[in-house]
């Protein structure tokens, strides 16, 4: 497939994407391979979950230790605990829209936001991308806002290359639909938590980790905002070193992914001792 019909190909040849490519697929084979993962991989599936959801309301704002996540049952009293809610629900969703995203990804991701923004965004903002004159609620990015036109332009693009498919590697998918969509910020709120769902249902459906069990946004929160929001701010140049930059970043975050699952199949194998 040449470069024009596939345009993520491109970035896979970028100087030092092949390694984290490889880097990755090492992580992710580490843990899908470890002897707990044979017996009790649902609960491994499942505190990967939590824990994603919390690492991403962190990169949103909500810094909340694991238990109070894990304890917490009202996510709908102030800004912090409706951010770690909707992380919650965004990543139990995710799973259940794995079937569609190749074929319709603005369904899904109109889909992403409706369920992020619970009863929490009132009007007609929610679940659809924004229009002309409406703000948008993202203070985690400060880089200029696109307009609506542009929005709408780069999403049908974005659809486009996601339904065609392509040679690219899952991690170089996942990466751009994150970066694009943080880029975006298409919709009125959520967009940090939306992007980084998007790029979950990706790493899923390509079948890089296809039992969610290596949660990305972990390892972007271990990283820390400054190094998330560096590497973004190379994305949204679009040079070849800022592309790869965000890639090996994102990269780096499914290998602390899985190293945080490879740790709970560890106590878990301790405890069974």
């Amino acid at each position: 497939m040449s470069s024009a019909s596939d345009p993520l190909a491109a970035l896979g040849a970028l100087p030092g994407v092949a390694e984290s490519v490889e880097s990755v697929r090492k992580a992710v084979d580490r843990v899908y391979g470890h002897r707990v993962m044979r017996r009790r991989g649902g609960e491994i599936t499942s505190e990967a979950a939590l824990r994603g959801a919390r690492g991403s309301a962190a990169l949103s704002a909500a810094d909340w230790a694991l238990e109070e996540v894990r304890r917490r049952t009202d996510f709908g009293a102030d800004p912090e605990a409706l951010t770690v809610g909707a992380a919650l629900r965004l990543t139990a969703e995710a799973g259940q829209l794995l079937s569609i995203w190749r074929q319709s990804p603005m369904r899904v991701l109109a889909r992403l936001h409706l369920v992020a923004s619970g009863s929490a965004v009132a009007g007609d903002v929610v679940g659809r991308p924004r229009l002309a004159g409406e703000p948008v609620d993202e203070p985690l990015v400060d880089l200029q806002l696109p307009d609506a036109e542009e929005v709408a332009g780069r999403l049908d693009g974005l659809a486009r290359v996601v339904i065609a498919g392509g040679s690219a590697p899952a991690l170089v998918t996942a990466a751009v639909v994150h970066g694009e969509l943080l880029a975006l910020r298409p919709f009125a709120s959520y967009n940090g938590l939306v992007a980084r769902a998007a790029e979950r249902i990706v790493l899923i459906n390509s079948g890089l980790d296809p039992k969610a069990i290596c949660p990305a946004e972990v390892g972007h929160a271990e990283q820390g905002t400054e190094a998330y929001l560096e590497a973004f701010k190379g994305y949204a140049s679009g040079t070849a070193e800022g592309m790869a930059a965000w890639i090996a970043h994102c990269g780096r975050a499914v290998e602390l992914g899985a190293r945080e699952s490879t740790a709970v199949c560890e106590a878990l194998q301790r405890g069974a001792a």
